[in-house]
């Protein structure tokens, strides 16, 4: 099983990971469009990328009222259908690290599918911010520190 590793500390937000993201899934440069987002604070300069980690016991799975969210058996990629999907945000309520996102133009829930199991962004992040590895290799050391630093920036937006 692979997982998203970031390291905040290598994170400048050049944003290429939403705009290759959107470019990829949408056809279009427009990071309103990405299923990933660079949190930003600039006051206590804090750049973070946030996706979709594709939980084990997905909430926004089970909050959907029409069964719009299902498990690709090959990724794991928890990966919604968009013919399905009602636009309700029910999903993206319930999210409990945002992410899962509302598409400006449809209207309906967009969220992370793992591009087939090669991440976009993880290819396009110069910096290497973004990672995809196996979970016995991720670097537990880097991982309390994303988790962290999302916490802090989750409680700076919050105030």
């Amino acid at each position: 099983m692979k997982m998203f590793v970031i390291d905040p500390d290598k994170c400048t937000g050049c944003r290429d990971c939403e705009l290759v993201c959107s470019l990829s899934h949408e056809g279009v440069i427009n990071p309103y469009r990405s299923r990933i987002v660079v949190i930003r604070d600039p006051l206590n300069a804090l750049e973070l990328p946030t996706v979709c980690v594709q939980c084990e016991d997905p909430v926004c799975m089970a909050v959907c009222p029409v069964s719009a969210i299902y498990e690709d058996p090959k990724t794991g990629a928890k990966i919604i259908d968009y013919d399905k999907c009602m636009g309700c945000r029910s999903c993206v309520l319930a999210c409990p690290i945002g992410g899962a996102l509302v598409d400006p133009v449809t209207g309906k829930t967009i969220k992370c599918d793992l591009c087939n199991g090669d991440p976009m962004c993880v290819k396009f992040c110069k910096t290497k911010a973004i990672d995809w590895v196996d979970v016995r290799e991720a670097d537990q050391k880097i991982k309390k520190k994303s988790i962290e630093r999302y916490l802090e920036a989750v409680r700076q937006v919050k105030r």
